[in-house]
């Protein structure tokens, strides 16, 4: 009997072990100190419907826009580890594509916010219900709302003279009201604005762990709270209610988090090209092979790299790599919210020139609305060259045509294919989404490195949690911790307690 006991408190012992390894063993890897546990999702969704087409200069106009607020700094102020996973909808296509959001809990009772993606800023902000001057309706098809400080059970506010509002993370943008509350002020280059204060409360997000779905996952985190807006920011067409700043700065969400060990000091994005558009966002690594990596410049506050060289069917074009270098004002920067991708002056010539001469037999050239544009007959991947960027490190961006060209209806019977590089209005070179589809980025903290390798983003992706790989698959919010993953700890737990059974069954 005693024997029997044993065996079933060393069954017993197993399965709890097996749980425990599942959500909270320490690893030996770059993740160590982050669990095995659940993945939060938050569904994307499109700022323009897909059956409303968009103008390019309107395009052109809202990329404008954002490189104002990149330039200025993006408005930047300074449980259990898993995968948060964002499954997007949009597309790549500029006459279709728009800005992307997502929809977020906070609050208690939780009030649910939408909010636009931006890796271009750091904090996350949603209006206030005291805004008097924010819109109360949008566009876009989504209703608003309005974070209800006295409403919420866990809504605190943050003093002056708390170390988030003293410290470093923040900027002059940080500022003290009469009340004693922290507050901010964003100015951005196209004349809007925001400004409010910060809060603290709780952040609601759905949770899967293994093949269960876990409800009501939540964790504190900072944010604004947004009490005025100006400019563009006050119009209804394209109102949300909110930004969700992904970028590298302290109060992001992203840094939040990772500091906490309840998502890794990684994030991750495979952005489908096709019609369809869709893809995949995670605060995870990505793992796909072949899989190169450039450093990020150090002390920059956007993801920026070294862009050394540019090459055109395998010639390199001469570009003084002068211009590429990183400054303040100047260099390569990342940008999954910039539509387009923009050249400085004394890349984008050489670029344009190389590539229409290299089809100048091939295709019949044409200005359209002010765009370099071709007649193509075929297939232009049987016509156009395709595109390096070749960054520091070794790493090299590979284009396809379509990949700086983007379709722009028919004329005369053929169909007509426009030049996707802008003229870039300053001297930093931006990639957006024209380049950046149908390749998985894995923008890896830890390391100070960006990663990227071609994919098709219509397909399940692999995400390390741990040392056992996640699937997630891309167009739907599905993840699954491996079985060989589940079952390897499980029968090390059992080893583990049988062992301690025969220990206890001898004194």
């Amino acid at each position: 009997m005693r024997i029997f006991r044993s065996l079933m408190l060393a069954v017993a012992l197993a399965v709890a072990l097996a749980v425990t390894e599942l959500s909270a063993s320490p690893l030996p890897s770059v993740f160590a100190k982050y669990a095995a546990g659940p993945a939060k999702i938050l569904p994307l969704e499109r700022a323009f419907p897909l059956d409303e087409p968009v103008e390019l200069s309107e395009l052109r106009a809202r990329d404008r826009v954002r490189h104002a607020r990149i330039l200025l700094g993006g408005g930047r102020q300074s449980s259990v580890g898993g995968v948060v996973d964002f499954p997007v909808q949009g597309s790549s296509d500029p006459y279709l594509v728009g800005l992307y959001f997502t929809k977020v809990k906070l609050g208690s009772p939780p009030t649910e916010f939408n909010v636009q993606i931006d890796t271009g800023s750091d904090i996350l902000w949603v209006t206030c219900s005291s805004c008097s001057n924010c819109p109360h309706s949008s566009g876009l098809g989504i209703d608003l709302h309005f974070f209800d400080a006295p409403g919420s059970l866990t809504a605190g506010s943050v003093t002056c003279s708390d170390p988030i509002c003293s410290s470093v993370f923040q900027t002059t943008a940080a500022q003290c009201s009469e009340n004693n509350q922290c507050g901010y002020s964003f100015r951005y280059g196209d004349g809007s604005g925001t400004s409010g204060y910060y809060m603290t409360d709780t952040f609601y997000f759905d949770a899967i762990l293994g093949e269960s779905l876990v409800a009501n996952s939540s964790a504190p985190i900072v944010f604004g709270c947004s009490t005025y807006q100006s400019g563009d920011l006050t119009k209804s067409d394209k109102a949300v209610d909110g930004i969700f700043g992904f970028g590298k700065g302290k109060l992001s969400v992203v840094s939040q988090l990772s500091s906490r060990g309840i998502t890794p000091p990684v994030f991750s994005h495979c952005l489908k090209g096709d019609g369809s558009g869709g893809g995949v966002f995670v605060l995870g690594e990505i793992l796909v092979p072949g899989m190169v990596y450039s450093p990020l410049v150090p002390s920059q506050p956007h993801y920026n790299l070294n862009l050394l060289s540019i090459g055109v069917n395998g010639q390199m074009l001469l570009i003084d790599a002068a211009v590429f270098e990183a400054s303040n004002t100047r260099g390569t920067i990342v940008d999954t919210g910039t539509t387009l991708t923009y050249l400085v002056k004394e890349a984008y010539d050489p670029f344009l020139n190389a590539i229409s001469n290299s089809v100048s037999q091939l295709v019949t050239p044409i200005i359209s609305n002010g765009e370099q544009c071709y007649l193509v007959s075929t297939s232009i991947s049987d016509m156009f060259p395709p595109v390096s960027l070749n960054f520091a490190g070794g790493a090299s961006m590979m284009l396809r045509p379509q990949d700086y060209l983007f379709h722009y209806g028919f004329y005369d019977g053929a169909s007509m294919w426009c030049i996707g590089f802008q003229k870039a209005p300053e001297e930093q070179t931006i990639l957006g989404d024209l380049v950046l589809k149908d390749k998985v980025f894995v923008y890896d903290l830890a390391r100070q490195r960006i990663g990227w390798a071609n994919y098709d983003c219509s397909m399940s992706v692999n995400v390390s949690v741990t040392s056992g790989k996640d699937i997630v698959n891309s167009g739907q919010p599905c993840l699954n911790i491996s079985t060989r993953e589940i079952l390897l700890r499980f029968f090390f737990s059992i080893l583990v307690a049988l062992l301690l059974c025969i220990f206890f069954s001898l004194t």
